[in-house]
């Protein structure tokens, strides 16, 4: 009996030790998903950000062609981070419309200038209304909208150069 109360602190030790590493091997997924996927996109409106760039509405998605919304932002340093992929994207034809979160048109300018400029339109939500109103938790994040104006997938954090075929299938299938 008094070898097990001796080998009891060690075993107590080993295994504390074991969910701890598990855990750090294994974390889990904390990203947070939009509950609007499989939904039409909420209404909105948004004035342009950028002169010579169109306003974005809701009401234009439902026009049978497929986009890209990215929600992103001029301060974002991932953001920048995906600029190279964003432009692969439009390059291929996908329309990416971008939607501006807390930023002003001023630093809109400079990240465009330095990063490139793959967006058809980019609407100013300043007050990040309509990225709340999309589920997004953080920029910069990006939805897949089919024609008939329904968010058919989510894609969190920065799209990398990994994430393109990923990106590129959910387009497709939301032809």
């Amino acid at each position: 009996m008094r070898r097990v109360l001796i080998w009891a602190p060690l075993g107590l030790f080993a295994l504390v030790f074991a969910l701890v590493a598990s855990g750090l091997l294994a974390p889990a997924d904390r990203a947070v998903k939009s509950a609007m996927v499989g939904k039409p996109v909420p209404q909105f409106t948004l004035p342009s950000l950028v002169p010579g760039k169109p306003a974005v509405s809701s009401a234009g998605f439902a026009d049978g062609k497929v986009r890209l919304v990215n929600v992103f932002a001029s301060w974002c340093v991932p953001c920048i981070a995906e600029a190279p992929q964003l432009m692969a994207l439009k390059q291929q034809g996908v329309e990416i419309i971008g939607v501006a979160t807390a930023d002003k048109p001023e630093d809109m300018a400079n990240f465009l200038r330095n990063a490139g400029d793959p967006f058809a339109a980019i609407g100013d939500d300043r007050i990040r209304k309509v990225q709340f109103a999309l589920g997004s938790a953080g920029v910069p994040e990006s939805f897949v909208i089919d024609g008939k104006g329904r968010i058919t997938k989510q894609h969190i954090g920065y799209i990398g150069p990994q994430d393109m075929p990923e990106i590129l299938a959910a387009l497709a299938a939301a032809r």
